[in-house]
């Protein structure tokens, strides 16, 4: 598992506001839970950061919800690093506090382009991109 149960769970619930939205719609919590299978407390402190670090966006009242101002902007790596820091991308693989390319740990060399790759690949898929995916049903959210 590379990120947290949060950050797995705040990425279905983007994708599945970002999915309401592009058809027009807004979402709320009860909705977004039963989707993607988290627990409707969770779900809630997860969609309260996200819209915290503006990655959602939420209106209050009968016709309020969430939803996302242009799907196309919002990038995994937005997700990630609104839900679980940089951490992923940055932080040594063996937990050392200073590692870095002028002093590495013994798998300094080896791990880094791997993050490196796996931040590249999150800031390329957009939500919308993985809305369309959704859309023909080319995998789940639950």
């Amino acid at each position: 598992m590379i990120l947290s149960k949060s950050c797995e769970y705040a990425i279905r619930a983007a994708i599945f506001v970002a999915y309401k939205t592009v058809r027009g719609e807004k979402t709320g919590i009860i909705e977004i839970s039963e989707v993607i299978g988290s627990p409707m407390h969770f779900t809630g402190k997860i969609l309260q950061t996200l819209t915290r670090k503006k990655v959602l966006s939420s209106l209050k009242g009968p016709t309020g919800g969430f939803y996302i101002e242009d799907p196309s902007s919002v990038y995994l790596v937005d997700i990630i690093r609104a839900i679980d820091g940089d951490g992923i991308f940055k932080n040594c693989i063996m937990g050392l506090s200073n590692c870095s390319e002028a002093r590495p740990c013994p798998m300094h060399h080896q791990a880094k382009p791997i993050r490196d790759q796996l931040c590249n690949e999150f800031s390329r898929k957009s939500v919308f991109e993985m809305v369309q995916s959704y859309e023909k049903n080319e995998y789940f959210l639950r």
